[in-house]
């Protein structure tokens, strides 16, 4: 929760407008200043103060406490020009919210902590919980001196300009040891406990037996993802408690799922029970992994029969593969998720030019992987191999992934034992239609004409069904030094179905410095205007040339008030 703080009238109206915006996350603290923040402070994770930050610090000074636990704290001025991250930047999330308040608000964000500031990632802002060495491995990191990566496990890791030897290092383990001179920890979430229980088994023996057996095993308990067991035990009281103590979420699975799964231990008890003959192992084993221990029973001190079982697995590291759209060319028009993204990636894969466009948003230790034109299937087999490597990959293309561009091979390489998420991007029919006008405002389609990689007969075919449906058409690769006829061809197809006087758009570069656009017909187009790094739309019977703009109606009845010279 975000506890929400003022004291004058601009500073409530702008915190009104974050409760507005956020309700389910914000909670606004009325009354005296010192009150409010001595109650949101102990109540809630982060705070918005729209006060001055030497007042704020006065506030919080004696509230302060470990580093680690402390809620972030923003600031936002009177005038509402910025959003201060005051304190817990990285483990409070200060800097995130200050730019999300700072988006919301149109306030400049604040961030002054020394890692952002240079562009790195914080080494308690990855995501995973860190023990050790923070300041002196961040310096080392700032100063430019080599800080070593002991990985004993793979995992997907955001970039750092990490290398193979240093005085300073950053360790990947989820062993329970004790982090060196000079050493960072960083626990994976790699560990699934698998954990049964007779009804009505306490949770103080559910906790006892995990800790037990994770000491014994010599595992840390920071690096558990998950609890998983039986769907029947979903609302047993003592594994729910469980895993509310241990922070983590309870996963179930059904009785079937688990008795399919091949397990050391089997046991009659649970099948008679909930249906399957191992609950502990069979819940952790469910998803793959190595089981580094198996099914072992609660000890209880009266002599009673044990109430609770648990077993471990070690799950894989799943690599993480974005397949993103960087939009048209334009930096406005590259989404907030892509950046995110782009950002987030350890590896950058895609065509040589694309990289350039965004080479100057990657963090410090990004690998970059680039291509020429061409070779579209290699980029897609390296980024899926990079990301089943235990890798965070990005792999770009222009406009949207997903149209004419590298989301198909690389699905079509991908398997089931990455993640994948698709990030859309402003495609070049959108943009070009933005600028002609409202092309699209009616059913529309997106035709290649590069024959490469479809044969002509099938392009042809596709060219006459749209001219025959009446639907606007835009054509991408439209034509190029070697493919100079297929243009004239399809446009002498459409004329067969539409009249010369049809309003036709031609754009080049679309939202780039050097971008052109003009508004013809479709007997006037002269197609040594276009080349590939153009869109041509071809409206439908009822597109109009109104005012210089390009529009298709939504619907075929044209407005009868429209001017005489828009018919």
């Amino acid at each position: 929760m975000i506890g929400l703080i003022s004291a004058t009238a601009a500073g409530a109206a702008a915190r009104d407008r974050l409760a507005a915006a956020w309700p389910d996350r914000t909670r606004v603290y009325d009354g005296p200043v010192k009150d409010a923040v001595r109650s949101a402070f102990a109540e809630c994770e982060q705070l918005v103060c729209f006060l001055a930050t030497g007042a704020v610090v006065r506030l919080i000074a004696p509230l302060l406490g470990e580093k680690a636990t402390d809620p972030g704290v923003v600031c936002v001025d009177e005038g509402g020009r910025f959003a201060v991250s005051l304190v817990g930047g990285h483990g409070g999330g200060a800097n995130e919210l200050a730019g999300e308040v700072g988006e919301l608000l149109a306030a400049q964000p604040v961030v002054t902590t020394a890692t952002d500031s240079v562009g790195l990632l914080g080494l308690d802002a990855l995501g995973l919980p860190v023990e050790g060495s923070v300041a002196a491995v961040s310096r080392a990191l700032l100063d430019g001196e080599p800080v070593a990566l002991r990985a004993e496990l793979g995992w997907p890791l955001p970039p750092l300009p990490l290398a193979e030897e240093g005085a300073h290092s950053v360790r990947l383990t989820d062993r329970a040891v004790e982090p060196a001179e000079n050493e960072v920890l960083l626990r994976p979430p790699s560990l699934v406990v698998g954990v049964g229980a007779s009804r009505g088994a306490p949770v103080e023996e559910v906790l006892t037996l995990v800790d037990t057996v994770l000491r014994e095993a010599g595992l840390s308990p920071r690096s558990i993802a998950e609890l998983a067991t039986v769907d029947a035990k979903a609302e047993e009281p003592g594994i729910v408690a469980a895993a509310a103590r241990l922070g983590v979420p309870l996963v179930t699975y059904s009785a079937e799922e688990l008795a399919g799964v091949r397990v050391p231990n089997p046991s009659d008890a649970p099948l008679a029970a909930v249906g399957t003959p191992s609950v502990a192992e069979a819940a952790a084993l469910v998803r793959g992994g190595e089981l580094l221990v198996p099914k072992r029973k609660s000890e209880r001190a009266d002599g009673r029969p044990a109430m609770a079982t648990c077993a471990v697995v070690r799950r894989p590291a799943r690599g993480r593969l974005a397949v993103v759209g960087l939009g048209p060319g334009a930096r406005d028009l590259l989404t907030p998720r892509a950046l995110a993204e782009l950002r987030r990636a350890s590896v950058l894969v895609g065509l040589d030019q694309y990289v350039d466009q965004i080479r100057d948003l990657l963090r410090p230790g990004t690998r970059i992987l680039e291509s020429g034109l061409g070779a579209e299937e290699e980029r897609a087999r390296t980024a899926v191999a990079e990301a089943r490597a235990g890798h965070a990959v990005a792999l770009i293309g222009s406009g949207d992934a997903g149209v004419y561009a590298m989301a198909s091979p690389a699905l079509a390489e991908a398997s089931d034992d990455i993640d994948v998420i698709g990030v859309p991007g402003v495609t070049a029919a959108l943009a070009a239609g933005a600028i002609l006008g409202a092309p699209l405002g009616h059913d529309h389609v997106s035709i290649s004409l590069s024959d490469l990689h479809t044969p002509w007969e099938v392009i042809e075919r596709r060219v006459r069904a749209a001219a025959e449906a009446d639907i606007v058409v835009t054509f991408y690769n439209p034509r190029s030094r070697g493919r100079d006829w297929q243009l004239p061809k399809a446009l002498s197809i459409l004329a067969g179905h539409r009249e010369p006087t049809t309003p036709v758009g031609v754009v080049r570069n679309a939202s780039r410095a050097d971008e052109s656009s003009r508004l013809t017909t479709l007997g006037a187009l002269d197609p040594a205007w276009v080349d590939m790094m153009t869109v041509v739309t071809v409206g439908n019977t009822a597109t109009r040339n109104i005012a210089g703009r390009m529009v298709t109606p939504r619907g075929y009845r044209w407005q009868e008030s429209a001017p005489e010279e828009a018919r």
